[in-house]
């Protein structure tokens, strides 16, 4: 089951994500679930929230995953979404 995870960073919180990004990206990497990742970014091209496309068994298994993801651990996002994503292309 494809989720895409969508999440805006709290305002202000840059250095939260430059503090915690090594640890997310090596997160992303050694869980096995991630099929597509990235930051969203502002006019100025600052990183502002993420994208995360997960490959998972359920819905249940994207919140864990999202749970334990170092990002969510420092309290950087104000909002995440989880929802059920159909590749087309």
């Amino acid at each position: 089951m494809l989720i895409a995870l969508m999440a805006r960073d709290k305002p202000g919180a840059l250095q939260t994500r430059l503090d915690n990004r090594a640890a997310h990206v090596d997160y992303l990497k050694s869980t096995g679930v991630v099929s597509q990742a990235g930051p969203f970014l502002d006019d100025n091209g600052d990183m502002v929230g993420s994208l995360v496309i997960l490959d998972v068994e359920d819905m249940a298994a994207a919140q864990a995953w999202a749970a334990n993801d170092p990002y969510a651990k420092a309290g950087l996002f104000e909002k995440v979404d989880l929802i059920a994503w159909n590749k087309v292309i």
